[in-house]
């Protein structure tokens, strides 16, 4: 058997273990995904009609549709704390040391929490849509080719947090430690443009709120569902996807060839 199907044939085995693992304990992916669905029907419910004057608009449905891609990816955020967790569990329980004692393809192990992580955010990201276009989200406009880009720029992303989540996890010397330094995923989306334009806000704080990395990610994704204008901002997504992706390995890189803990 060559190498890449040796290679091939350990990151799958380490993909399923991750799945299983979700299946058999679905209650942290149901905590994290609560989160942007609880926002969602806040600002919807109790402050649409407000947030909707706010950005212009004429009532809530406004609203709902400018709100929509930022909590999206405020979920790719909040979901990949799972990710940081479960590799601090596979650390922390002396597993990644057997690992690197053992004949398997080293990067098998980062392969199956990397796809398993995106293939959650995935199904999280059809939940939230699921109930957007239930309290009456609509992308009428939005061409197949829109759409298809729509969904690249979210595999991306997820995938460039992942890797952030991944190193994370393997620098926390334990899953709730781990948790806690993954908060910014989460709290990032807050002072980006996912709930208010980001030119609203305080001058000395606009430059931070427009070039973080969440703000440049959900202009792009509301132009492409939504319609409005895009500007500079997706090659500016596209740079911040391939930098945290770069940053996220090299980290989880450096941290496995350390050795144990």
């Amino acid at each position: 058997m060559s190498s890449f199907s040796l290679a091939v044939r350990d990151s799958t085995t380490m993909l399923r273990r991750n799945l299983l693992h979700v299946r058999r304990y679905p209650s942290m992916t149901l905590n994290l995904l609560l989160t942007p669905i609880m926002i969602l029907l806040l600002f919807v419910y109790i402050f649409g009609d407000v947030m909707s004057a706010g950005i212009g608009g004429n009532d809530r449905s406004d609203y709902i549709a400018y709100l929509v891609p930022g909590l999206m990816m405020m979920t790719i955020g909040s979901t990949v704390i799972g990710a940081a967790m479960s590799v601090s569990i596979d650390m922390t329980q002396g597993l990644i040391a057997r690992f690197r004692t053992m004949a398997i393809f080293r990067g098998s192990l980062f392969i199956g929490h990397v796809v398993g992580s995106v293939l959650q955010v995935l199904a999280s990201l059809v939940i939230v849509g699921a109930v957007a276009v239930a309290i009456g989200f609509r992308t009428t406009d939005a061409t197949p080719l829109e759409w298809i880009a729509a969904v690249g720029l979210l595999a991306l992303f997820a995938l460039a947090l992942t890797w952030i989540a991944v190193g994370m996890g393997m620098a926390s010397p334990t899953p709730e430690a781990a948790s806690n330094m993954a908060m910014p995923l989460i709290l990032l989306p807050l002072i980006s443009s996912a709930f208010i334009p980001a030119e609203t806000m305080p001058g000395w704080f606009q430059p931070i709120a427009k070039y973080q990395p969440f703000t440049p990610a959900t202009e792009t994704l509301r132009g492409l569902l939504i319609g409005t204008e895009i500007g500079n901002n997706w090659w500016i997504a596209l740079i911040w996807c391939v930098v945290l992706t770069v940053l996220g390995y090299r980290w989880a890189q450096a941290v496995f060839n350390r050795g144990p803990k």
